[in-house]
């Protein structure tokens, strides 16, 4: 079983000077970029990708053999082809080296775009926006030589239900057939944490059951959002059973910050730290993504506890 955090590395940063800090989300403001342009886009994701190979490195150094890479290696990527920016030969060299030491470390690397990605929106702005934002994820990874598979997921939610779930179910899988290969190869779908939304089973109905697409089983969504009569184990065992043969499904897990940290929180508020000594599996070999906010303290924390 592969433990992994999201996109934010605390510990590599610890005792450094603000000029010296790694992290891969550097951004700016519109009004930065409308003034720097490309040329500062380009400097800042250049940045953004070398700083990503010396996490894939601190991720090995302890042990760690999954990480979400952030959505943001490209700044404001959304006006402007990669391929554009001044800084790319560079980028794609040190995109290139991410993946290969990845690969040499056997780390599975996983995306998850932002709730603003929808494909099933009733815009169609929002969808074109979309689609060329899932482009863009898979676009990274094959220049970082990462396999077109389900072992490097880019996991979405449909992010609506609009007027209802059925509607919404549709648009996703007719726009999902009309993705790149490279996406649809690579592409997950998670269950949401509220109520009025999709929980596993509504998804495997709805739409793996007419496109395919594997299901990402998130832990604290599904004890938001079960379906009465359902148990944990069988909504996990029904998202396991979306994945192809040979690869280990992903889930996420946190836990309510309200019943564990802070009880003014909501129930569906994630947690700093992981509370539980062991995670329950029900003996399925899964692969577990921690979406809690002390990122790679909490998975370190996590680890030691079990040896």
């Amino acid at each position: 079983m592969r433990y992994g955090y999201c996109c934010i590395n605390l510990s590599i940063n610890e005792g450094k000077k603000d000029s010296e800090r790694i992290y891969t989300n550097r951004s700016l403001t519109k009004k930065t970029f409308l003034e720097g342009g490309l040329k500062k886009a380009s400097e800042l994701a250049l940045k953004n990708v070398q700083d990503l190979e010396h996490i894939i490195e601190w991720n090995r150094d302890n042990g760690i053999m999954m990480f979400r890479m952030s959505s943001d290696l490209f700044p404001w990527c959304s006006e402007y082809e990669l391929s554009d920016l001044p800084d790319f030969e560079e980028i794609k060299k040190a995109l290139m080296w991410c993946g290969a030491k990845s690969k040499i470390y056997k780390q599975r690397l996983t995306f998850h775009p932002s709730h603003f990605c929808v494909i099933s929106s009733l815009r169609e702005d929002v969808v074109k926006n979309s689609i060329k934002e899932l482009r863009q994820h898979a676009e990274i990874m094959d220049l970082m030589g990462l396999e077109q598979n389900f072992n490097y997921p880019i996991n979405i939610h449909i992010n609506t239900t609009k007027p209802d779930k059925e509607s919404a179910a549709a648009r996703f899988c007719e726009a999902y057939s009309q993705l790149p290969e490279n996406v649809r190869k690579r592409l997950v779908l998670e269950n949401d944490d509220k109520p009025s939304e999709f929980n596993p089973f509504d998804l495997y109905e709805l739409v793996h059951q007419k496109v395919g697409i594997p299901l990402t089983f998130d832990y604290l969504h599904y004890f938001c959002n079960p379906r009465d009569g359902h148990s944990e184990k069988e909504a996990l065992q029904v998202s396991i059973s979306t994945w192809p043969e040979g690869i280990t499904p992903i889930t996420h897990y946190s836990e309510s910050r309200k019943l564990n940290e802070d009880e003014s929180s909501k129930l569906l508020a994630h947690t700093d730290w992981i509370w539980s000594r062991n995670i329950e599996t029900y003996g399925f070999e899964i692969d577990i993504e921690f979406e809690v906010k002390m990122k790679d303290l909490a998975l370190l924390k996590y680890l030691k506890n079990q040896a």
